[in-house]
């Protein structure tokens, strides 16, 4: 069983701020280029040029190294587009899902596959998305402003809609990301969610 990582509290700047970037630099170049089981306290810190012994009490072990990783990619600034319309805001969204996962190197699509072997990154990649999750609201609450949807409509249900179906044709079907996946994708969201009259957090419940 994996033993708990060490937290990693404080983000500070100068050297410290150095020595982490230095460290995840290295895990994501050994990931994209070996896979999970190059991803040792040894061989980070023979990447990074970190002493092994600040790896080790730092981050402890492979868990804790892509669980930083992983924080550093939510600790990113980002806000959601904001185009005038609720399909436009998708497309946006999901064209930057895309970007990631068919990304070069493929940092985010061997982050996410790296996360099911370890129960501590598993966390961190669900924290990630959570704070995704709560940052691209706004684009639900802007198409109720706009009559776009009705009052009660629950954002993540529309944003899972219109994202999911992305992640499984580049992820899970390996098709090519073509001119059209992400706005397609994006316009039935918007049109399921103008035609349900609303998809409320409640009512999502209920149907489960």
């Amino acid at each position: 069983m994996e033993e708990p990582a060490q937290p990693v509290t404080a983000r500070p700047g100068g050297r410290t701020a150095r020595t982490r970037q230095h460290v995840l630099d290295a895990v994501t170049a050994l990931l994209v280029e070996q896979g999970y089981e190059a991803l040792t306290v040894d061989a980070v810190a023979a990447r990074s040029g970190v002493h092994r012994t600040t790896v080790y009490r730092r981050w402890r072990d492979a868990g804790g190294l892509l669980a930083d990783a992983l924080d550093a990619a939510r600790e990113q600034p980002w806000e959601p587009p904001d185009t005038g319309s609720l399909a436009g805001d998708l497309g946006e969204i999901n064209r930057q899902v895309a970007d990631a996962l068919t990304g070069t190197p493929p940092i985010a699509a061997a982050l996410i596959a790296a996360s099911f072997r370890s129960p501590t990154a598993a966390r961190a990649l669900r924290s990630f998305w959570e704070d995704r999750y709560a940052r691209a609201a706004v684009v639900v609450h802007r198409a109720i402003s706009r009559g776009e949807a009705t009052t009660g409509t629950d954002p993540r249900t529309v944003i899972v809609a219109a994202c999911a179906p992305v992640f499984h044709e580049l992820v899970l079907m390996r098709a090519p990301d073509t001119e059209d996946l992400a706005q397609r994708y994006a316009e039935l969201a918007a049109a399921g969610t103008a035609a349900a009259g609303g998809t409320t957090a409640a009512g999502t419940a209920a149907a489960g």
